[in-house]
C-alpha cells in the first residue's frame, strides 16, 4: 500500500495500459517536433538493460534536447545506422532550412558509432569524449602503482581534459615525448614463459595500453578547440541516462519489456515543455487506444 491507501495490484492495473502502449519516438515527432537550434551538435549513447538489449538515445547536445530513441539488440553498426536513417528521414520531413544537419558530433568513439556518424552526416568534426578517455586511462594507470612511469603517465593523462588551446596541446604532446624518452623501453619489455601457448607477454601490459590510448589517434581529442559549441565530453548524455536509470532503480522488478516501455515514456516526457504539450500527448495517446 502507498500513503494514499492504493494497493499494489490496483496500481498495476491502472498503469498496465501505459506499459502495453507507450509512445514511440516516431510518434512523438508527429506530436511534438523538436526545437532544433542552428547550428547544433549531435550526440549518441546507449544503455544496456540486463544485457538483453541496448536503449539508444540520439540527442541535440547544444540545447539538451532528446531527438530519437529506440531499443536494439546491440550497440552495433546496423542498429545505429537504422536509427540514423530514421532520424535523417524525420529531420527532412519536419525541419526546414540548414539546421537539419549537425555541424559536429560527440560520442564515446566506439567504432560502430564513428562509422554510423560518418555514414549519416558525412565528414563532420567528431569529438571523442575525454571523460571516457580519462576514466579508461586512470583504470589502466592505478594511483598506487609502485612504478614512477605509471604515475607520471597518469598525471599526463589527467591533463588532457583540461586543455583549452593549441598551445596547451603542444605542451601536452611534449610531455608525452619526454615520457617516452625516459620510459619507452618499458613498453617493449617482455616476460617469457615457454609453458604458455604464445611463450611471452608484455610485462607492463596496462602501461602499454594506456600509452596507446593517449597516442594512437589524437585528432578526435582536440576537435572541440576549433568548434566553440562542440563539448569535450558526452556528459550531458550520460547524465540524462543516469537520471533515467535512477528512476528504473526506484522501480525494481520490472521485466525487460516494462523497462523499455518506461524509458520510452521517460524520454517522451522530456519533450514536454508546458501543459499544452502534455494535453497534445494525452489526446494523441487516448485516440490510439
Amino acid at each position: 500500500m502507498d500513503d494514499r491507501n492504493i494497493s499494489r495490484p490496483t496500481l498495476s492495473v491502472t498503469f498496465r495500459l501505459f506499459f502495453t502502449r507507450p509512445l514511440s519516438s516516431d510518434e512523438v515527432w508527429q506530436i511534438l517536433p523538436p526545437r532544433l537550434s542552428s547550428p547544433w551538435v549531435y550526440g549518441v549513447d546507449g544503455k544496456w538493460l540486463k544485457r538483453l538489449g541496448v536503449f539508444l538515445l540520439h540527442r541535440n547536445v547544444t540545447i539538451g534536447e532528446n531527438l530519437y530513441w529506440s531499443f536494439q539488440p546491440s550497440e552495433s553498426y546496423p542498429a545505429l545506422i537504422t536509427d540514423m536513417a530514421k532520424l535523417l528521414e524525420l529531420l527532412d520531413q519536419v525541419i526546414s532550412g540548414d539546421n537539419r544537419r549537425p555541424i559536429a558530433a560527440v560520442s564515446d568513439w566506439k567504432g560502430a558509432i564513428v562509422n554510423a556518424v560518418t555514414a549519416g552526416f558525412g565528414d563532420i568534426p567528431h569529438q571523442r569524449c575525454l571523460t571516457h578517455v580519462d576514466r579508461t586511462a586512470k583504470a589502466l594507470l592505478p594511483q598506487r602503482s609502485p612504478f614512477e612511469a605509471t604515475l607520471e603517465l597518469r598525471g599526463i593523462g589527467e591533463q588532457l581534459i583540461k586543455i583549452n588551446s593549441w598551445v596547451e596541446v603542444d605542451t601536452w604532446l611534449k610531455w608525452l615525448d619526454d615520457w617516452y624518452d625516459r620510459y619507452g623501453l618499458m613498453l617493449k619489455e617482455r616476460t617469457k614463459n615457454p609453458e604458455t601457448k604464445r611463450g611471452w607477454w608484455y610485462t607492463h601490459g596496462d602501461l602499454r595500453r594506456a600509452w596507446r590510448l593517449l597516442t594512437d589517434y589524437q585528432k578526435p581529442f582536440f576537435e572541440h578547440l576549433d568548434c566553440p559549441i562542440l563539448p569535450r565530453s558526452n556528459n550531458s548524455l550520460e547524465g540524462t541516462f543516469s537520471q533515467a536509470v535512477n528512476k528504473l532503480i526506484n522501480h525494481r522488478g520490472m521485466a525487460i519489456n516494462q523497462q523499455v516501455s518506461f524509458l520510452n515514456w521517460y524520454f517522451t516526457f522530456t519533450r514536454v515543455k508546458n501543459r499544452s504539450d502534455l494535453f497534445k500527448l494525452w489526446a494523441y495517446w487516448k485516440g490510439k487506444l
